[in-house]
C-alpha cells in the first residue's frame, strides 16, 4: 500500500526538513512577486519575517499538518493516476486546490490572537488564491522531494 502524504511528509525525521523547504519555497515565491499586489504580498512577508524571531517557522510548524491534510486528496488521486509530476498534477486543479489551501490559512488567521499579523494576511487575501496557483508546481516538486 502507499504511503499517506501524512506518513511521508509529517514523519518525525522529515517533518522539520519539509518546515525548511517550505520557507524557501515562501522566500522564493515572494521574492518573484512584482506590480502593486506583489508590493502587498512583499510587504505582509516582511511584517510576519520581523514580527518575532522565529514566527514564520513556527507558523509553518503549525499550519503544516493542515495543509498536508488539505493536499492528501489529491495526493491519493495522482497515487493512483499513473502521473509522474504532483506539481502539474496540482496546477490542473489550481482553483480547487488554491481553495482548500486558503481554507487552512483562514481558518489560522480567525483564531490568531495577533492583530498584525491578521491585517497583513487580510491585505493580500484577495490575490491568495492566483498566487497559491502559480506556487502549485513548486509544491508539487517540494512533496516529491520527498516521495520518490
Amino acid at each position: 500500500m502507499a504511503a499517506t502524504l501524512q506518513q511521508i511528509l509529517l514523519a518525525p525525521d522529515v517533518q522539520p526538513q519539509v518546515v525548511t523547504d517550505c520557507l524557501t519555497l515562501i522566500e522564493e515565491e515572494v521574492s518573484e512577486k512584482s506590480g502593486v499586489s506583489g508590493t502587498a504580498v512583499k510587504l505582509a512577508y516582511k511584517t510576519a519575517t520581523t514580527f518575532a524571531q522565529g514566527y514564520l517557522r513556527t507558523t509553518v510548524e503549525n499550519l503544516l499538518p493542515d495543509i498536508v491534510d488539505a493536499l492528501a486528496p489529491y495526493w491519493a488521486d495522482f497515487s493512483t493516476s499513473g502521473g509522474s509530476d504532483f506539481g502539474d498534477f496540482l496546477a490542473k486543479r489550481g482553483d480547487e486546490v488554491a481553495e482548500a489551501l486558503l481554507k487552512v490559512s483562514d481558518h489560522h488567521a480567525e483564531e490568531s490572537n495577533r492583530p498584525v499579523i491578521v491585517k497583513a494576511y487580510q491585505t493580500v487575501r484577495g490575490s491568495a488564491a492566483r498566487n497559491i496557483e502559480a506556487a502549485l508546481p513548486a509544491v508539487g516538486k517540494l512533496v516529491l522531494k520527498y516521495a520518490a
